[in-house]
Parts: structure tokens; sequence; C-alpha cells
């Protein structure tokens, strides 16, 4: 049971809320502006709840041998929820962080402290902006998981930003992205475009019912200069408690067909999540 007391505060970009969950000790979910953005168990950092996170999780499991210390370049902090999982699961992981809401990540420090020898260097700004000034090929993978509130900011949608993001990535590594839209899907297939026009190999990883266009949902982008393994990731994705498909091939590219990639001048943010989509109250 956990009694811990919720805390509300305001950030540079709303009003971020930590709850405690009243089933794990040492669990919380943050939400800002009532969409959920982050689940963690400080006693337990390798349990992911939110189901686009289990599935980022599962490639990150499956991008190097088990165990093996990764570079790792998160865009988009929340609660840091990724960076506990892979310092825990690839312990001597390097990895930076960049959030730009600068009251948030004080909240999560203040109140979800990262255990001593992480690895985790925090830093505050724009994402794109970071990543433009990082050094070349000093990432084994990027994590892109950046919502102004619950929409991907258009500036980090580009071929343009896809190529910093390449640029970054060492040859053998990995681009994740966690995109979300509904059908007809014309913002992830169009980022799917993008990405294509940069990377080799592409994966999608979503819940069944999101696919089939029944309603709303979170998608993974997996992108890189190798093939992507997605047997093991169908195998892991489908025995989750929340079973996902992972597109790849011809499938895949007969769902991206006649999308465009985004050009910075054309660039737009992702879709307004329907009412109570994301919603906690």
């Amino acid at each position: 049971m956990n009694d811990a007391i919720p805390v509300t505060r305001p950030v540079d970009y709303g009003t971020a809320k930590l709850m405690p969950d009243v089933d794990r000790k040492r669990a919380w979910l943050l939400t800002v502006d009532g969409a959920p953005q982050s689940y963690v168990d400080l006693d337990e950092p390798t349990h992911l709840e939110f189901e686009y996170a289990r599935r980022l999780g599962h490639v990150l499991d499956t991008v190097a041998e088990p165990g093996l210390p990764l570079d790792v370049l998160h865009l988009g902090g929340g609660a840091l929820t990724l960076p506990r999982y892979l310092a825990a699961t690839r312990p001597g992981s390097r990895q930076d962080v960049v959030e730009a809401d600068r009251g948030l990540m004080e909240l999560v420090v203040e109140h979800l402290p990262l255990p001593d020898g992480t690895g985790v260097r925090l830093h505050a700004g724009d994402a794109r902006t970071w990543l433009e000034a990082a050094p070349d090929a000093s990432a084994d993978v990027l994590v892109a998981d950046v919502f102004g509130g619950s929409r991907v900011p258009a500036h980090l949608t580009s071929v343009a930003y896809v190529r910093q993001a390449e640029r970054v990535l060492r040859r053998s590594g990995v681009y994740l992205a966690n995109l979300a839209d509904a059908a007809p899907f014309a913002f992830l297939r169009s980022q799917l475009a993008t990405c294509a026009t940069v990377f080799e190999e592409l994966a999608l990883i979503a819940e069944p019912g999101v696919l089939r266009g029944r309603r709303f949902g979170n998608a993974v982008l997996v992108a890189a200069h190798h093939p992507v393994d997605t047997t093991t990731l169908t195998r892991l994705t489908a025995s989750d408690a929340f079973p996902a498909r992972v597109e790849h091939g011809a499938a895949l590219r007969e769902f991206i067909d006649g999308a465009r990639p985004v050009r910075d001048e054309d660039a737009v943010p992702s879709p307004e999540p329907p009412g109570g989509a994301f919603g906690v109250g």
C-alpha cells in the first residue's frame, strides 16, 4: 500500500502532478495538464507500466547482447522511466536525457531521485537544438519521446531533424520514436516516409486495434541502417500483457505508400488526441 501524498506543481509548460499508485509501495504516475507522461516504480525500475514504454523496452532489450552497456540519448525526460530501466538492465550505460521543461525535471529529481551511479546525465533544453550540437556517431540508441502536452512538436518531425538523429547515431545505432495517431494515419505514415529517406530499415509496433483504425493510440517507430530483429520483437510483443503487432517489410511499405516526407516548412505537430484518450483525473 502506498500512503504517499500527491504532489502538484506548476512547471514550465503546464501543471505537473505526481500521484502515488495505491497498489505499489513506491510507484508514481506523472501527469502534465492531466495527460499521463510517465510511470515509475522506484523499487522496481524494470517495471514498465505504459504499453508504449513496454514496447520501447522490448526494442532496447534486443538492440544488443543482454546486459551490454549502451550510449543512449533520450529526447524527452518525463519521470526518467526508460533511463532507470536501462540503468538496471544494462549497468554501465552512459545516458543523456534532454528535457525542455526545467521545472518538470527539477520536480522529478526532487521527488523521484535517481540512485547514485546510474550514469544518467540530465540537460534542460530544446531537443532539436541539443541534438544539432551533439557529436557525430556518439550514441548507440536515440529515443525520441517528446510531447508538448499530448502532441509531438512539429520541429521534431522533419527530414532535417531525422538527418540530425542519424548523424548522432553510430552506424550500428537504432532510432526509436514514440508517436501517436489514429486512422487514416496521415501523421504516422508521414513519419515513416520521413524516416525512410534516411534509414534503410523500418519497423512499427502498435496495438492491433490502433492499426485497424479502431482507436487513437501510441505506435513505436524503429529505424536503423541494419535489419531490425523483428522475429524476436514479434515474439516479445505478442506474448506481452498488452499484445502488439510488429509491422515491417512489404506490409509496412504498403502502409506508407503515397505518404510524403515532411520538410521543415511543412511540419505540423501530431494530432490532438480525442477527449479522454489519455486523460487522467
